[in-house]
């Protein structure tokens, strides 16, 4: 019997190892399949701090790779807009500086500027037929690129759409047109292309595809509009729109094209008027929040409290509150991506430009400082948007 009892008690210890050895193998097929995960987040953090910061809490869609580019780990981008001029020698170092001792990771390049010149020297033909590059500011693009990776700055490439004097002028069939026949210009004297000509479209997407082909990690697409004051507009130019689309669904459309060209490649975005995050409508420019947010992966309204009218949400002068105007604006843009995200759509993050500069023309002002730009970052970040570009058009900034 004490013979049997111990050959019994022998083989239950035996049973127990064998599961001990399996679960311990089972172990080790966990840990090897979340060790790619580790590496991720370890090669993400292993960044130098301050250029790479925590995800957003927004969701993000995943990282796409094409056969030719990586696209980079998703990032809080806290940027300043670099004009064409400040893209070059000792402005660009001050500015490097600059991001070097704050918070700062990025940098919106000019590509393609307000006057429809492009900045770099281009190989896209239509570029070169015009001479839209006929005076090259950024010689050495692909180098300056170089050194910003170098010092884990993230890249924009800013392409402004459809407010091209210079192709209205050198290709006058592609711009707005009157009823009688002529280039329509704005209260400016400024003419535009035509956004129903695809012909525009395609220049403008060579224009990006370069642009991401030369190194940079997002193409940001501005006046990606119609012009404002729509009541003129449309009783004086003759849009060349045969199949009738509104003017919501032509910038949509658009900017779908430019997510097939280019969305495995580089990372897009679109410039919106402020407004955008409250109103009901495309404004009369075509530019529908929830139309536009389901086509790029970042929004950024234009927060300027400069650029609201006095009264606007309540406010008696938006340019003497920012932080009054951003709380407003970011609360309704936040509702509308809560909207989407409802019913499962596309959703791009926001990204808000603020007002870095002080707005002289409007009565009464404040001159705008440090305290008056954290004031806007702060207003956002209380309602979990981290990220923002700050505007100053001579690239001049009192962050720090």
């Amino acid at each position: 019997m004490k013979a049997c009892f111990v050959r019994k008690w022998v083989a239950i210890l035996l049973v127990c190892l064998l599961v001990l050895q399996g679960c311990s193998v089972k172990m080790d097929a966990v840990k090897e399949e979340l060790a790619p995960l580790r590496s991720i987040n370890h090669s993400a953090e292993a960044v130098p701090a301050p250029k790479l910061e925590a995800a957003t809490k927004q969701a993000a869609p995943p990282v796409k790779v094409s056969a030719q580019n990586q696209m980079p780990a998703k990032q809080i981008v806290k940027g300043i807009y670099v004009s064409a001029w400040s893209a070059v020698g000792n402005k660009l170092e001050q500015l490097i500086d600059l991001v070097d001792q704050t918070d700062l990771n990025a940098m919106v390049i000019d590509v393609k500027n307000d006057s429809g010149q492009v900045t770099y020297t281009s190989a896209v033909p239509m570029v070169n037929e015009i001479g839209a590059n006929s005076h090259v500011i950024i010689r050495d693009l692909k180098g300056t690129l170089k050194r910003l990776k170098d010092k884990h700055i993230y890249t924009i490439a800013r392409v402004v759409v459809f407010k091209d004097p210079y192709l209205s002028k050198k290709k006058s069939n592609y711009a707005m047109k009157t009823y009688q026949g002529g280039v329509w210009q704005d209260n400016k004297g400024i003419a535009w292309v035509d956004p129903y000509k695809e012909e525009v479209w395609e220049y403008n997407l060579q224009i990006a595809k370069e642009a991401a082909q030369l190194g940079f990690d997002e193409v940001q697409f501005d006046y990606v509009r119609f012009p404002e004051n729509s009541k003129r507009v449309d009783a004086e130019v003759k849009f060349d729109n045969p199949r009738k689309w509104t003017k919501a669904q032509v910038i949509e459309s658009f900017l779908s094209k430019a997510k097939e060209r280019l969305g495995n490649e580089v990372y897009l975005s679109a410039d919106v008027f402020g407004l955008t995050t409250s109103s009901d409508n495309d404004m009369g420019i075509g530019q529908d929040w929830s139309m536009i947010s389901k086509q790029v992966h970042y929004i950024s309204p234009m927060l300027y409290p400069s650029h609201y009218s006095n009264g606007m949400y309540g406010i008696k002068y938006p340019d003497l509150q920012p932080y009054a105007v951003i709380h407003k604006a970011i609360s309704d843009a936040n509702g509308k991506n809560s909207n989407l995200m409802r019913v499962s759509a596309p959703t791009a993050e926001i990204r808000p430009w603020y007002q870095d500069f002080t707005a002289t023309w409007v009565k009464p002002h404040k001159k705008y400082g440090n305290v008056d730009v954290k004031e806007q970052i702060k207003a956002a970040r209380e309602q979990g948007v981290e990220q923002f570009l700050l505007w100053n058009s001579n690239s001049t900034y009192s962050y720090r």
